[in-house]
């Protein structure tokens, strides 16, 4: 069995933020040895059963004689700098909130 790496050790950038439905995409260019070392940090870990399993599955066909597929994923394309929030400022912030009137006779929200 592989010693279990740290998270920088990780062939995967971010890998415990990966969204679970990206895993065999961003495993497919993985190597036996870069496989095992996730396989191994998993079960360390979070130990969740279907990552467990996915892995276990790749690193199965690999040992079978699946090829690598040398392609290499962006580290995190589900979070790009044109989706992450935009900064607020005076221009783009909404209107002025009138706070509770708790009797406040001068305040535009009292009933009259």
């Amino acid at each position: 069995m592989t010693q279990v790496p740290s998270h920088d050790e990780l062939p995967l950038p971010d890998y415990d933020h990966l969204p679970a439905a990206t895993l065999p995409s961003r495993i497919s260019g993985l190597n036996e040895a870069d496989l095992e070392q996730v396989l191994a940090y998993e079960r360390a870990h979070a130990n969740r059963l279907p990552i467990v399993q996915i892995l276990e599955q790749r690193l199965t066909a690999l040992q079978n004689g699946a090829e690598p597929s040398g392609t290499a994923l962006p580290s995190t394309p589900e979070v790009t700098q044109s989706q992450q929030a935009p900064t607020v400022t005076p221009a783009t912030s909404g209107p002025p909130i009138n706070p509770p009137s708790q009797g406040d006779p001068t305040n535009p929200a009292q009933p009259r």
